[in-house]
């Protein structure tokens, strides 16, 4: 075991993409020649401070092997450990890996509908959390005016907006950390690596994060993401 700490990305892709609306899994939809998780993969593959990259699915996952990931094939570790929600996944996938990292080491959470994560969001987290004993998480300040709505969809107060952030990911923690996070938490409402380590009493980071990492979250988010892609592979 080395002396680390090493930097080890983790996809969970084990979900069916229920808002997306399409019979195919949100993961497997056809972004740029590629299904949209090549995309998420291949950034942190190719990141030469990433270590490993893995990816949980599904153990009756249909579609991976029908698509082509030689390309990052070296690089990429498959975990047939996929769970009901996306928190399960993450665990099953640290639990996957328990053998293979020291508690000090740096996972990197990253969602698999988030095709264009630029490089220099990675460089950020890693420089900034360094010499952090938790982590933290790539996120964006709010900058639009935030309204909360009443049952029938009209405004009943406007929300302050200083101090809030949009989460984004990476979430990046230390593998103890965030391990002992997933196993003692309630998976059924944890919705991201964040809020698991909040529950321990611990306040994670926030490092800026990039608009160009957005999440595919329905159909008419794919002609966005393709052209962002396409715009980062002309400027490198």
């Amino acid at each position: 075991m080395s002396a680390g700490p090493r930097h080890i990305a983790l996809v969970p892709a084990a979900g069916s993409g229920s808002r997306f609306g399409a019979a195919l899994p949100k993961q497997y939809t056809p972004l740029a020649g590629h299904p949209l998780l090549f995309h998420a993969l291949a950034a942190l593959a190719r990141h030469p401070r990433i270590d490993r990259v893995a990816v949980v699915i599904s153990a009756d996952d249909e579609w991976f092997a029908s698509h082509d990931f030689t390309a990052i094939a070296g690089r990429l570790d498959v975990l047939r450990r996929g769970g009901d929600t996306r928190a399960e996944s993450v665990r099953n996938g640290l639990r996957a890996l328990e053998s293979h990292v020291d508690a000090h080491d740096w996972i990197l959470v990253h969602d698999a509908a988030r095709p264009c994560l630029p490089a220099v969001v990675i460089d950020r987290l890693i420089d900034t959390l360094a010499d952090d004993a938790i982590g933290g998480i790539a996120a964006l300040p709010v900058a639009d005016t935030l309204k909360r709505s009443d049952a029938d969809s009209r405004i009943e107060a406007t929300v302050p907006r200083a101090g809030l952030w949009a989460a984004q990911t990476p979430q990046m923690f230390r593998y103890g950390v965030l391990r002992d996070a997933l196993e003692r938490c309630d998976l059924a409402v944890v919705t991201d690596e964040a809020g698991a380590v909040e529950a321990l009493g611990h306040a994670p980071r926030l490092v800026e994060g990039d608009p160009a990492n957005l999440k595919v979250t329905y159909a008419r988010d794919v002609a966005l993401a393709t052209h962002l892609l396409q715009a980062m592979e002309t400027s490198t």
